[in-house]
Formats: C-alpha cells, sequence, structure tokens
C-alpha cells in the first residue's frame, strides 16, 4: 500500500489553507469590483428603495412637462423659439424662482422669418416678402432676449462621445480642497464631446449646466455625476468641469459664489481612515452635498409623483393661477415618448428623465442624502477579513452544524445593520458581500470534511495528482486495484528535451538562484502546455530535461504524429519566449543568452507502468526505444538541428511532415546502426517544390558519400547548402559532413565501410 503523508496531517493542512485562500480570492474579487458582484450589491441597495422609498415632501420643485397633450394642442417638436419664449415669459411672471431646461437649442430654429423664406418657391413676387422677413427679428435672437430678460435661466449641456468642435460656456465651476497635486478631471465622468446651445441662447443664461443622467450597466440610474469635465486642455486651467443642472439651479437660486467647493478625502480637517482616493462632498451655498468617489450623488427616490407635474400647455393657455409657481423651482422637460429623454430607476421601469433632477434638487432642498461613503468598500473588506479569519482559525474545530448556525447569525446581523443605517442614517453598507464571503469559507469548510469521507477515490486523486499524468488519476481513480507494482507492453512514442548549453547559461545565475528557477519555470511552462494538449503524458523534469511519451496509460491515435506536432509546437513556442526575453533585456541593458533545446522523438514497444518498490513507486516507461530517444535528442547538437527523429517515427508519419536524413549512425551503447533523420517543419514545407528539390539533392549526398564518392558529395553538398537556407538550419549538418569527408580523403575508410558513423558520446 502507497504510504502517504499522514491522513489528519493533510486534512489540516487543508482545512487551513483552502479556507484561506477562498477568503483572499473573495477580498481580491471585491478590490477589482467584478461586475457581477457589483450588480448583486445594487440589487440589494434597489430592494431597500424599493421597501422604503423616500417620502415625497412638496418644497416648490415643478416640472413644466411638454407631454403628449402639450404636443397635440401646440404642434409637433421642435416648437418655434417665440412659443418657448412665451412659455419662459409666463413661468417668470407667475413667479417662478429659477427654470432650468433639461433639452439643448443646439440648431437654429427653422421657423424664423428669415430661414422660412428660403423655402419658399423663389419668384420676383416673393423678393418684397423676402426682405421684410430679413427685417423682422430672429427667433434665437429673441429667445435669447426673454432668456436674459427675465433672468435666473439655466440652459443645458449634454456631454457626449464624439469629435471635440467647441467648450460650452462655463459659469458654475469648483475649487478643489484636499488630494494636493491631482485634478478634479482626475476623478470625476470626462468625455470628449459635448452637444452646446447656440452660442446667443448661452450667453444669455445665468448658467449653464449638464444634464447628463448615467445609469448602470444595467440601464437603471440610482447616480447622477454632480459634476463632469470635457476631455479638452485648457493651458493653466485643465480640463473644464461643469455642475449637474440641479446644482447649478440651487446656486443660482441661493445667489450663491459661482465657485462651488469639492471637499477631497483628503483635504485639510478631514480624517481619512483609508487609502482610498475621491470626492466626498459639494458645497454651493450653504448646503453640502455627500457623493461616491467619482462626485456622484446617490438619488434617494420617491417614485413617480404627478404633483410635480404640470403641463406646458396649460401654462402657455392661462389656465395655471400664479400661486402655484410663485417662489417655485421650474424644470423644463418632457414626458412624451417620441422625445426620447425616459429612464429607468430602482422604482419605475419608464420615467421622464426630467423627473430625476427634480428629485436630486428636492433632495438639495431638504438636505436629505442617500450615500455610501468613499471608504465604504475597505471597511467592508476589512470586516470580511476579520470575521472571515474567526472562520478560518475556529471552524475546523467546529464541526458542520455550529459554522451553519455562526454564518446564519452573521447573516441575520450584517443585514440588520445594513437596514438600520439605511432606514435611519441614509447610509448606504454592502450585506451582501460579507455574506457571500463568509458563505465561500464556509463552503471551503464543508468541502474539506465531505472529501474526508469520500473514500478511495478521493484519497487516489489526492496521493497522486501532483505526480502523475491527469488521465492516469482518473484512470486509477475509476480503478484502485490497478495501483500495484507492474505494468505493460506497449507501442509507444518517446521524447526527451534538453536545454543547450544551460551551463553556461547557469553561470550568470550563480548569484540569483531564484532567477535561474524562474527561467526554468518559463522555459518548461510553455514547452509542457505544447505536449499536455496533444495528449502527451509528461513522465518527470530532470532540471533542465522533459521526458514525455504517448499511447499510454490511454490509447493516442496517431501518436507518432502527435508528438512530431508538439516538437514543432515546442520550437515555435521557444522562439516567441526568446523574442520576448530579448526585448526584456534589451530595456534593462543586460546581455541577452537565447534558450536552445534539443529533442529527440523515437517510436517502439516500450514496458509502462507503477516501477520502484514497495514503498514509493511512480508510473514510467522501460525500453530500449526510451534510451535511442535520449541519445537521439544528444544527437542534436552533434548534428546542428533542433529535432531528431528516429527511423521508425519517420516512416510512421510519411509525408505528413518535411523530414531530411541525417545519418546512419550507431549510436553510444549500441551496436546496431540506425538511420536518424531531423523533422525540419509540417506538411505545408514538405509539399513546396524548394524542399522537394532538396530532399532530391540531400539523398543524392548522402548516396555519395556512402559510396565513397567523395568529390560528387561534396558538390551536392554545395548545391544543399543554397537551397537549405530558405527551409532550415541545416548548415552545421553540411559543415559536419565536409569534415566527415575531408577526415576520410585524408584516412578513407574500408571498402566494405556502409557508411554507418559510430558515435562516441551520447
Amino acid at each position: 500500500m502507497v504510504k502517504h503523508l499522514s491522513k489528519s496531517v493533510l486534512l489540516t493542512g487543508l482545512q487551513y489553507t483552502v479556507p484561506l485562500a477562498v477568503l483572499f480570492t473573495c477580498i481580491i474579487l471585491r478590490w477589482q469590483n467584478v461586475p457581477v458582484i457589483d450588480q448583486l450589491r445594487l440589487t440589494v441597495f434597489d430592494l431597500y428603495q424599493q421597501i422604503s422609498p423616500r417620502e415625497f415632501e412638496d418644497v416648490g420643485v415643478r416640472i413644466v412637462d411638454i407631454d403628449e397633450r402639450s404636443l397635440q394642442e401646440e404642434g409637433q417638436w421642435p416648437w418655434p423659439r417665440t412659443k418657448l419664449s412665451e412659455l419662459l415669459y409666463r413661468l417668470r411672471a407667475n413667479g417662478a424662482a429659477v427654470v432650468g431646461f433639461d433639452m439643448v437649442f443646439a440648431e437654429p430654429d427653422r421657423t424664423s422669418p428669415s430661414r422660412v423664406i428660403h423655402d419658399w418657391p423663389q419668384s420676383p413676387d416673393n423678393d418684397r416678402i423676402a426682405e421684410i422677413a430679413e427685417a423682422l427679428p430672429d427667433h434665437d435672437q429673441l429667445f435669447a432676449q426673454f432668456i436674459q430678460g427675465t433672468g435666473n435661466v439655466i440652459t443645458a449641456v449634454q456631454l457626449r462621445n464624439g469629435t471635440f468642435e467647441r467648450l460650452p460656456r462655463q459659469v458654475g465651476n469648483f475649487s478643489a480642497a484636499g488630494e494636493v497635486g491631482r485634478k478634479l478631471s482626475d476623478f470625476v465622468p470626462v468625455l470628449p464631446s459635448a452637444a452646446k446651445n447656440l452660442d446667443v441662447i448661452e450667453n444669455a443664461a445665468t448658467g449653464n449646466a449638464l444634464v447628463n443622467v448615467s445609469p448602470g450597466q444595467d440601464g437603471i440610474v440610482r447616480r447622477v455625476p454632480l459634476l463632469a469635465a470635457i476631455d479638452y486642455d485648457q493651458p493653466g486651467i485643465g480640463k473644464p468641469v461643469y455642475p449637474t443642472l440641479s446644482l447649478e439651479m440651487l446656486r443660482v437660486l441661493q445667489n450663491a459664489p459661482k465657485t462651488m467647493l469639492v471637499r477631497m478625502s483628503g483635504a485639510s480637517g478631514g480624517t481619512r481612515w483609508t487609502s482610498s482616493e475621491g470626492i466626498v462632498s459639494v458645497r454651493v451655498g450653504a448646503v453640502t452635498i455627500p457623493t461616491d468617489h467619482a462626485g456622484n450623488m446617490w438619488v434617494h427616490f420617491t417614485g413617480h409623483q404627478q404633483d410635480r407635474y404640470l403641463s406646458a400647455t396649460d401654462i402657455l393657455d392661462g389656465t395655471v393661477v400664479a400661486e402655484i409657481l410663485q417662489n417655485k423651482m421650474v424644470l423644463l422637460g418632457t414626458s412624451a415618448a417620441g422625445l426620447l429623454d425616459l429612464r429607468s430607476t430602482p422604482l419605475d421601469r419608464v420615467i421622464p428623465g426630467v423627473e430625476v433632477h427634480a428629485e436630486m434638487l428636492e433632495q438639495m432642498l431638504l438636505e436629505h442624502f442617500l450615500t455610501r461613503p468613499y471608504w465604504a468598500a475597505e471597511v467592508e473588506m476589512l470586516v470580511l477579513l476579520i470575521v472571515g479569519m474567526f472562520f478560518v482559525l475556529t471552524v475546523p474545530r467546529l464541526g458542520a452544524v455550529w459554522p451553519a448556525i455562526i454564518g446564519l447569525a452573521i447573516a441575520a446581523i450584517a443585514i440588520c445593520i445594513s437596514w438600520w443605517a439605511y432606514a435611519q442614517e441614509l447610509v448606504l453598507i454592502d450585506p451582501l458581500y460579507p455574506i457571500f464571503g463568509l458563505a465561500a469559507v464556509y463552503l471551503a469548510t464543508s468541502s474539506i470534511g465531505f472529501m474526508r469521507t469520500e473514500g478511495e477515490r478521493r484519497q487516489v486523486r489526492a496521493a497522486f495528482a501532483n505526480y502523475l499524468s491527469p488521465a492516469l488519476v482518473e484512470q486509477l481513480a475509476e480503478h484502485p486495484e490497478r495501483l500495484k507494482l507492474g505494468g505493460e507492453t506497449r507501442d509507444m512514442t518517446l521524447m526527451f528535451c534538453d536545454v543547450r548549453e544551460f551551463t553556461a547559461i547557469s553561470e550568470g545565475f550563480k548569484s540569483n538562484p531564484q532567477g535561474l528557477t524562474r527561467l526554468i519555470n518559463r522555459l518548461l511552462t510553455p514547452l509542457s502546455e505544447c505536449i499536455l494538449s496533444r495528449e502527451g503524458t509528461i513522465d518527470k523534469y530532470m532540471g533542465d530535461c522533459v521526458m514525455a511519451f504517448w499511447n499510454a496509460p490511454l490509447d493516442v491515435e496517431n501518436h507518432a504524429h502527435k508528438a512530431c506536432d508538439s516538437a514543432l509546437a515546442m520550437r515555435s513556442a521557444l522562439e516567441q519566449l526568446n523574442a520576448d526575453r530579448e526585448q526584456e533585456a534589451d530595456q534593462a541593458n543586460e546581455t541577452f543568452l537565447p534558450l536552445n533545446v534539443g529533442i529527440g522523438i523515437n517510436c517502439g514497444d516500450c514496458l509502462v507502468g507503477n516501477m520502484g518498490s514497495d514503498q514509493r513507486f511512480d508510473y514510467s516507461v522501460l525500453g530500449d526505444a526510451v534510451n535511442l530517444a535520449a541519445r537521439l535528442e544528444g544527437q542534436s547538437k552533434n548534428h546542428g538541428v533542433d529535432i531528431v527523429l528516429g527511423e521508425d517515427v519517420a516512416r510512421r508519419v510519411g509525408n505528413d511532415f518535411a523530414i531530411v536524413e541525417l545519418d546512419l549512425i550507431a549510436v553510444k551503447g549500441k551496436s546496431e546502426a540506425v538511420h536518424i533523420f531531423a523533422l525540419l517543419g509540417d506538411k505545408d514545407l514538405s509539399t513546396k517544390t524548394q524542399f522537394k528539390t532538396l530532399t532530391d539533392l540531400h539523398a543524392a549526398m548522402l548516396a555519395a558519400y556512402r559510396n565513397q564518392r567523395w568529390d560528387d558529395a561534396e558538390q551536392l553538398v554545395t548545391q544543399c547548402r543554397e537551397i537549405a537556407r530558405d527551409i532550415g538550419s541545416l548548415e552545421d549538418l553540411y559543415d559536419l559532413y565536409v569534415e566527415r569527408i575531408a577526415l576520410f580523403r585524408a584516412t578513407p575508410p574500408s571498402r566494405e565501410w556502409d557508411g554507418v558513423f559510430v558515435a562516441t558520446s551520447k
């Protein structure tokens, strides 16, 4: 029976290491803010609002709605600017304190007389009319005069993607306190362009503000940026930052300074509990608005309230009495579906975008703010770490029932604390993530307990997974009776791969053994992947050498082809690794030593199975074919190629690869000579005319050499060199034959010599 580490020692290690790994994985996932986890957290916050929405209080915010009835009564959109001028005049005349437009007037009014006349048929009779039309007021200029004359009007800016054209007018701006050396645009949303109003309209307004309402990945609006920037650097100023519509209306209402104060996490006088950077709050006049780290305000929704709305057509026809608008904050927007300003919120599947701004403005006036502090995520992770470590250290001793009871208690406490924070303090604390993390730790510990009782199959996998092939582990798990000494004879393909000149490379790491280890791992990882992905089994690693085989323990069809394909893939992986290392060496101004490998591949009958002693055995392979494969790898250096095939391999793969014969050689330790071959490339190369020409000349050269026709052999070597330059690295091989020919000229072999070269080294 195999002797392993003590079962209790193994399980004790797993009971601590696995939950620890799960715990730290949960922390890392939260740190990276994985979208799935973020979405689950937002769903919990949505549920809180659905259970207990903000109570609606009338604080004087009204929406003048260009609704379906207004379009039926007043005509299709866009309305003439003269009608909008009348609407604006009536709003201000009825006592509206501030009017904010949730729409952009980016194009000239097509109904202006001077523009309409160009659409009429041209005739002499219309010339006089055209002169009169040109003298009439332009509707855009007239609209601008009403905006400027009535005062306290905020126009809109829509940040967007696209090509930058012109900067919108900036009225309300910001000054940041804290985060020395950082700009606001480093934290807030930055977009490359903006849809802006006509200059004449924009310049007449008291303020100019953003109407961007940014939904989450699921299309639901939960947070709205109080400030955002355009990606255009102004000399000495940086990127211009604009306030949102509700913020700018609040500033104008209070007649506050144009510069609003943004407080950062490192501001003077503030306590910074974590390393998180970001925005903490925005102050406008007497109101301080808490934000998230990017300057977004969490909206605490009441849900759709019809009491906020007034139809634009009712304002225009005078049916709305003045008291209704007296000292009110008025947002002018649309709920008409055709105008495409509809949003989704946690409480409403469809709601006009202008109502989101209205809800924000109400919260500002009430100083009622839903917050999630910038440090909340780190505190949640810290709590998870502390409680999770408690679980890791104590749960293994408590059995299976108590961890479940403790986990349920902690989950209940987390939910209660989170709900209390929302309902009483308007603070958003995520209960789901700590519960998720602790549940994962609990499942990890429970899984270890289950593993302890699973039985022999689990024990086999745990005992042998680290040093046997995955296929063998599964086979042994299904058939534990095979876990004994012995083997079977199988036709197999063997591969040996060794790094050339590794001693010289190692000398460069005398003072850095860890660096040498990393280099070896960096080499063996892709080479191993090339083998494993082609159904090979790695027998063992011997320093810088890899031994692998095919067709055991499971049958592998065309295993010789799989081995050759693996060798070519290993060559490509090594080329990529050397290219990466050379680039790294150039950047570090270090000497680059390329890694080169020799590969030997051979086929034949082998004994494969569990070999060793009763105390310790390995699944391995023995046989003459194995020894020859190792010798072939050694001959790769002598013959100047990187992949050497045995005769049986070359016969099996046939014309499916580009192969040339290297030599007829008696390798060290064997008296019988064997033909050896070089693997130069895949089937595509083997079909090229140039390669076919090379194989013909190369075969003729070998025939001349073995028949002791030295002059013919030398001439054919020269021809082969010319063709081989564009096919593969055979230069060293032809140098070898030139040297041999020179030696045989000086000391001719016997007449009975059959061309066999007797190797004196491995």
